[in-house]
């Protein structure tokens, strides 16, 4: 696994940071730049799959408490001190397991109502997400997307196009989607507005198990594969731009970040 994170900062330019504690691949992320949560993932060991639940604040990341459920490929959104994880493999197979994180432990809260893995997941906190597509428990390449409301799962209307590993950035009346595998690897995006999803400009670079972060208006997509990418692009409410590439390729990135000029890019396979 990739231990290094990088900043993305004004200027479009990535910087190095400080490195994870546990290196992996496949784990989500939560937060801004100076203030985001890394969880779960595989560190490609015999017994791959962690919980390992880690900080930081801008400067260095430190480990706190773990998720209760190992787990990688699953998806995160919301605040250092108020997250989601949702989703993931394997639990003991493809999973529907959804825990809160109130900025000092994960308490699990009720399921998705369909189990699925590399899910796309847009939210301001632990009370207002999305989970978007994934793969599901019989490997078929889902557009379903559910809604959460602090306490259950709602189902709302699908993508336009089914995928799994996808990325998505915003909050879950305002999102967008990116990228993913549906086969083959796409570079579609779609716009989700509170009730629907619309399709607007694709990237410039297909690909699947990428980073992404930032708002419907102003998100960062990067990373991915095949083979590892280091390729960065920065979304203005109407295309992708590409811009300055991570200073690692790599794919099964996380990121935490508020729009498409303060990122951080962490973990990852690097080859």
């Amino acid at each position: 696994g990739e231990l290094k994170t990088r900043n993305q900062f004004l200027g479009n330019a990535w910087s190095s940071g400080g490195s994870l504690n546990t290196g992996r691949g496949q784990l989500a992320g939560a937060g801004i730049q100076n203030s985001a949560l890394a969880f779960g993932g595989s560190t490609g060991a015999p017994t791959p799959e962690t919980g390992v639940t880690e900080k930081y604040n801008g400067t260095s990341w430190t480990e706190v408490n773990d998720l209760n459920s190992v787990r990688r490929l699953l998806s995160g959104t919301g605040t250092q001190t108020s997250a989601l994880a949702f989703g993931g493999f394997p639990l003991p197979s493809v999973g529907a397991f959804t825990e809160s994180w109130n900025g000092s432990s994960w308490t699990e809260v009720a399921d998705l109502n369909t189990a699925r893995e590399g899910i796309g997941g847009a939210g301001a906190d632990n009370t207002s997400a999305l989970a978007i597509g994934g793969l599901d428990s019989g490997s078929s390449y889902t557009s379903l997307t559910e809604s959460w409301n602090g306490s259950s799962w709602t189902e709302v209307n699908n993508l336009n196009t089914g995928r799994s590993n996808l990325a998505a950035a915003g909050i879950q009346t305002e999102a967008l989607a990116f990228g993913g595998n549906e086969p083959p690897n796409s570079s579609k995006t779609e716009a989700w507005n509170g009730t629907s999803f619309f399709e607007v400009n694709d990237l410039n670079t297909v690909r699947r198990n990428l980073g992404g972060v930032g708002t419907q208006t102003s998100a960062l997509a990067f990373g991915g594969n095949p083979p590892e990418l280091s390729q960065t692009e920065s979304w203005n409410g109407s295309q992708w731009i590409e811009t300055n590439d991570l200073n690692t390729a790599r794919q099964g990135v996380a990121g935490a970040g508020s729009d498409n000029t303060s990122a951080l890019a962490f973990g990852g396979y690097d080859g």
